[in-house]
């Protein structure tokens, strides 16, 4: 197994495989966004860029990806990305699945959202040991983060799902603890980079 390891950092880093998970991420952006239309047409003009969670998420990683094509590391840029992935990527898996537990069915539409949202969460790990962020870049990822779970449960901002309206409350509850828990990654990243580096 342990053979394999340096083969498939290989693969993962290879400019190729950069570009094509660029193409497929950017198109997942896209597709996002149109996602969110509904919601964005009645949200007010302020609350704009924190409304599509999963697609900024995207996005951040879309542009992370071009640096390392570039041969450089837009530092806060992995930092979001890092954070955002792991946490909308789970986030929407969770809620889905309540959706489904909830209502009983959710759809082709739903189980893709599982995927994808699923291999948002696994990317973000995999790419641990390209980013190069610094405790400043964690911190103001964070603040950007934690504020964007006041917008979505103190201004009613948060993704529709209609079915799960009810629990509202504790789904921000959640969020809260799973924001917590991927800054916690993105700092453990970085404490893991730099022991390597020390040794």
């Amino acid at each position: 197994m342990k053979t394999l390891l340096p083969q498939f950092t290989y693969v993962l880093q290879h400019r190729t495989f950069l570009t094509l998970l660029f193409i497929v991420n950017f198109l997942g952006t896209i597709y996002g966004y149109i996602w969110y239309i509904p919601q964005l047409s009645r949200t007010a003009p302020q609350f704009l860029i924190f409304v599509p969670d999963s697609p900024t998420a995207s996005l951040f990683f879309c542009l992370a990806i071009i640096g390392w094509l570039l041969g450089t590391n837009f530092k806060l840029i992995e930092a979001l990305a890092l954070i955002t992935l792991v946490k909308y990527g789970i986030w929407a898996v969770v809620m889905n699945i309540l959706t489904l537990m909830e209502i009983g069915s959710i759809g082709v539409a739903g189980w893709m959202l599982i995927i994808s949202h699923g291999m948002m969460a696994v990317e973000g790990i995999l790419y641990m040991q390209k980013y190069r962020f610094t405790n400043i870049h964690i911190t103001i990822a964070a603040i950007w983060t934690l504020h964007n779970d006041v917008i979505d449960y103190v201004y009613g901002q948060m993704p529709t799902y209609s079915s799960l309206y009810k629990y509202a409350n504790h789904i921000g509850y959640f969020t809260f603890w799973l924001s917590i828990a991927c800054i916690a990654i993105s700092y453990y990243s970085l404490k893991k980079r730099n022991y390597l580096h020390i040794i």
